[in-house]
C-alpha cells in the first residue's frame, strides 16, 4: 500500500513525457505498468513497463515513468533519510520502433 502513490505518479509521468522532454511526441500509449518491490531493507526496484500500437518506441515513457516514480518515493522518505540515491536508470528491453528489438547486455536474466 506504501508504493500505491508512487506507482499512480509514475503512470503520470509515463502519461506526461512528451511535456517534460524537448522534442519527444505525445504518443497513445495503450499500457502502463509500474512495478515496485523491496530488495532488501534499503533498496526498491522499480520496473516500467509501456505499450502502444504505434510505429515508435516507447523508451522514453517507461522511463519516465519509472524516474517519476523513484522521485516520488524520496519525497515520500526524504523525512527520515535525505542523503538516499536514485539509480542507475536504465533501459532493460524495447521491441519496436525504427531500431527493432534491444536487449540490454546489462540487464541481468
Amino acid at each position: 500500500a506504501f508504493f500505491n502513490t508512487a506507482i499512480i505518479a509514475g503512470i503520470q509521468g509515463a502519461k506526461k513525457t512528451s511535456d517534460l522532454i524537448p522534442l519527444c511526441h505525445p504518443l497513445a500509449l495503450n499500457s502502463i505498468d509500474i512495478d515496485i518491490r523491496e530488495k532488501d531493507k534499503t533498496n526498491v526496484l522499480i520496473t516500467c513497463t509501456v505499450e502502444t500500437e504505434g510505429k515508435t518506441g516507447v523508451e522514453m515513457e517507461a522511463l519516465s515513468g519509472a524516474t517519476v516514480a523513484a522521485l516520488t518515493i524520496y519525497d515520500m522518505c526524504k523525512a527520515v533519510d535525505k542523503s538516499m540515491t536514485i539509480g542507475p536508470i536504465r533501459l532493460a528491453e524495447k521491441q519496436g520502433g525504427r531500431s527493432g528489438h534491444f536487449i540490454n547486455p546489462e540487464e541481468p536474466v
